[in-house]
């Protein structure tokens, strides 16, 4: 039985010019929380053992944005790099009546003023890269927050940067918590940040190739209920800047 989910975009975006390009600076290193455990990776999430059949649940399909990438990835020698796949990323497990439960859910920033898009572009289920689909913020550590407007069981979260170009973002956070200030049930679910540069604790997980198919993280057994999502990054392997084109985060109303 397969669940398949078709993400349409909500909102018609004006044409915007490509990321700019700009020096990477030097950042501060700060010791604050203990490093996250590694989040489970895209080949474990699609794993199908005979417990998740007893559980009941389906295997999860998303309609995935045309690749926009073509010719040969720079050599991008970026520590701890992920892997490429080698072929499609198969659905993932999740329950019946899994959605998207970001869908044109309202998004704040750290940057108030991003230098090209609008931040709410992030949740409009638009996932294509092309010119007008992205927002860019500013350089240095910033963060966007998506606030589900209700308590919800999260099941995998995935996340678009900015696929046009084969690139690695930096200092990759992404937490969930009840408050929009983080202070309550704040749990990390993923972190690339090899060196506590964004200043939540070393993380374990790998550093990600962009692609049309966005960074699946998987959360699934980790039993999350939450209402807001945070997601921190620190520029990337073409500049300083940072980019979103679209967040989707799976799953159903908590009880």
């Amino acid at each position: 039985f397969v669940l398949s989910l078709c993400l349409l975009p909500s909102c018609k975006k004006s044409a915007e010019p490509e990321p700019t390009n700009a020096e990477h600076p030097e950042h501060p290193v700060t010791a604050t929380t203990p490093p996250a455990s590694p989040a489970p990776t895209e080949t474990e999430a699609a794993k199908a053992p005979a417990a998740a059949a007893a559980a009941g649940l389906v295997a999860f399909e998303m309609e995935l944005p045309k690749p926009m990438f073509v010719g040969t990835p720079q050599d991008t020698k970026v520590p701890n790099l992920e892997k490429p796949l080698g072929h499609a990323r198969p659905p993932f497990l999740a329950p019946p009546g899994t959605k998207n439960v970001a869908l044109g859910k309202p998004v704040t920033s750290s940057d108030e003023e991003p230098i090209i898009g609008e931040i709410d572009y992030i949740t409009d289920g638009d996932m294509e890269a092309a010119d007008g689909s992205y927002v860019e913020l500013g350089p240095f550590v910033q963060h966007v927050t998506i606030d589900l407007e209700a308590m919800n069981e999260i099941y995998a979260i995935v996340v678009w940067h900015y696929h046009k170009q084969a690139r690695v973002y930096s200092d990759v956070v992404v937490q969930v918590a009840d408050d929009p200030d983080f202070i309550t049930n704040v749990q990390t679910v993923f972190n690339n940040d090899i060196d506590n540069t964004a200043g939540f604790g070393v993380g374990t997980d790998k550093h990600y190739m962009e692609t049309n198919e966005g960074k699946l993280i998987y959360v699934l057994d980790k039993g999350i209920k939450a209402r807001y999502v945070r997601l921190h990054s620190n520029g990337n392997t073409s500049n300083d800047l940072n980019h979103y084109i679209e967040v989707a985060v799976f799953g159903k109303p908590a009880n």
